[in-house]
């Protein structure tokens, strides 16, 4: 069986998603650092779209969810937000 390549983002992509997600909360912060630091240069497309919607949030509600006080709802309930909550979280 052969294995589906997942498009990643490239080096300058990365970058400009690190500085994205540098966040004012230090909690939010610190599940964020972590993540990079487990993914390391292996962020797909999707994963990346998924962050990318998580930081278009205000810090609290970004918090909220990644202390499972809520679950995504509306626009931002998506398979890749879902994707990248849960690498988050864990």
């Amino acid at each position: 069986m052969s294995e589906v390549a997942v498009p990643m983002i490239d080096e300058r992509a990365l970058s400009k998603l690190r500085w994205r997600c540098r966040r004012g909360l230090l909690e939010n912060d610190l599940f964020i650092e972590r993540f990079f630091a487990r993914q390391g240069e292996r962020v797909s497309v999707t994963q990346a779209e998924g962050l990318t919607m998580l930081m278009d949030l205000a810090d609290n509600d970004l918090l909220d969810l990644l202390l499972r006080r809520k679950e995504p709802g509306g626009e931002i309930d998506t398979a890749a937000v879902r994707e990248v909550l849960g690498l988050l979280r864990t």
